[in-house]
């Protein structure tokens, strides 16, 4: 049995990081850790080739080579994934999907032969198993939450690595926490379920050996969900893992009690970690009940903040307006949290309900879904009839995306973010890429970007003030460029 693994092709969005990647010649910023995953689970002795749309094309050939195709998708991806699945089916190929698309709306794929949904260590399987016996169901899903302590590692070797800016690895799903906008607990669950650190590091071993010594994301939706086992066991056997090594700085996601646990963020940092994306969401103590998003209650969140970033480590922000509880005054209010807590990269989005969640089942209630949401975070669409009136909620959201991202404002917010961070040491070595990537920068915003002023004002500021964490301004300044372009496209 010969598989093609597909990945189809996303959008250019905010965290596609397109026109940033331009900088350092990568074509895609991570590869698809779930079709990887996939393929280790499936029985050595079959072919196996991976087409990612993203940095290649799908041909002629790969199609003829196979005898069934497996797709995986994100739900930005589902246009593509459609084009993928009618392409593949023209060729008369079997095929299988699953992933976070499918897992929500399969029903609306129905030339798909099989469904693999949910966590696949559960329905793979049982799928295989029955493929062997010419007896295989159209759909496979489970409520059961795997243990992933049998999880294995990525088949790395079917990716071609130097055309992604990043490599990925998981060591735990599911949250404690309950947001009722966020599909994760109801697809992974509350309770915490995660890999060995054994299993982590063998992982990481892999990635090194294959020559891969750049910047590596810990895909988890909340990484500290399970804070003794961090701090007793994977942290430790990181912080061991990386001595005597360049490079690898690690990325993830946490929630912002983080700033609580002075111990465990100086773990992290010594551990190789530099950037959290946290879920502020919005400063807002109503809408923050209003969306059970209890960790972010009863907190002076700016000073969360600063606290992280004095810690070593950037933080990320995710932030909505669109609340039941929103007023008009809730623009200002982004903008001014968003400028005074130095989050450079902040991505605003409408609030949407998404399948699966309680906000879609209490909007369904209500009469209040309009369709489908895009995946897109920054499009300025929802799928909800919001309290406050559309048009001003478009308008007062797409005026925040023209605050922030204006030249003027993003730089000065860059300079807020260096005067709090406290870079940690680096082993690593700025290489002959990063020189180009840095030549690229001023030829493309120090020369021709219409935020050349503030380009070189703060490249001077950084190199007087800030020159440990010279490398961050110049990589948050490429960062504005690709979020520029992206606010371009569908606000300014």
């Amino acid at each position: 049995m010969n598989v093609l693994l597909v990945y189809p092709e996303f959008p250019d969005t905010f965290w596609s990081f397109k026109h940033a990647l331009k900088f350092i010649r990568k074509r895609a910023s991570l590869p698809p850790l779930g079709l990887l995953t996939v393929a280790a689970m499936l029985p050595a002795e079959w072919g196996k080739r991976l087409v990612d749309l993203n940095v290649r094309r799908l041909r002629a050939s790969d199609l003829a080579w196979a005898d069934c195709v497996f797709v995986s998708a994100m739900v930005v991806q589902r246009e593509a994934a459609r084009q993928v699945i009618a392409r593949c089916k023209r060729a008369g190929l079997t095929v299988v999907a699953g992933g976070p698309l499918f897992t929500s709306e399969h029903e609306q794929f129905p030339e798909v032969d099989h469904f693999v949904l949910n966590e696949a260590e559960v329905t793979l399987p049982l799928f295989l198993a029955d493929i062997e016996r010419g007896a295989a169901r159209r759909v496979y899903r489970t409520n059961e939450f795997p243990d992933l302590g049998a999880t294995p590692a990525p088949l790395w070797e079917l990716a071609d690595m130097k055309r992604y800016g990043s490599m990925s690895v998981q060591y735990s799903r599911g949250c404690p926490f309950d947001c009722d906008f966020c599909n994760v607990t109801a697809l992974l669950g509350h309770k915490p379920r995660t890999k060995t650190a054994t299993q982590v590091v063998a992982e990481l071993d892999g990635l090194y050996a294959a020559g891969w010594h750049g910047p590596i994301f810990f895909v988890d939706d909340n990484f500290i969900g399970n804070k003794r086992l961090l701090r007793d066991d994977l942290l430790p056997a990181l912080i061991a893992w990386r001595q005597g090594k360049r490079g690898l700085p690690f990325y993830t996601e946490a929630s912002i009690n983080l700033a609580d646990d002075p111990e465990l963020m100086a773990l992290m940092v010594q551990a190789g970690f530099r950037t959290v994306f946290v879920g502020i969401e919005t400063p807002d103590e109503e809408s923050l009940a209003e969306c059970s998003k209890i960790q972010n209650r009863g907190r002076n969140l700016v000073e969360d903040v600063k606290r992280v970033q004095r810690a070593g480590l950037e933080v990320q922000g995710g932030f909505i307006v669109g609340f039941d509880h929103d007023t008009p005054s809730i623009f200002d209010r982004q903008i001014a949290f968003i400028q005074q807590s130095g989050i450079v990269t902040a991505m605003v989005g409408l609030l949407e309900a998404l399948p699966g969640t309680r906000l879609f089942e209490r909007l369904k209630g209500e009469g209040r879904l309009t369709g489908q949401t895009t995946g897109d975070n920054v499009d300025g669409t929802t799928n909800i009839v919001p309290r406050m009136d559309l048009d001003a909620l478009r308008a007062g959201y797409q005026r925040i995306l023209r605050t922030i991202y204006a030249p003027k404002h993003y730089y000065a917010r860059i300079k807020t973010f260096l005067r709090e961070y406290s870079p940690p040491v680096s082993k690593g070595r700025f290489g002959f890429g990063d020189v180009k990537a840095f030549l690229r920068s001023i030829f493309r915003l120090g020369v021709l970007g219409s935020e050349r002023f503030q380009y070189w004002k703060l490249l001077v500021w950084a190199f007087f003030r800030r020159r440990r964490a010279f490398p961050v301004a110049v990589t948050l300044a490429i960062y504005g460029h690709h979020f520029r372009r992206i606010c371009e496209r569908h606000v300014l």
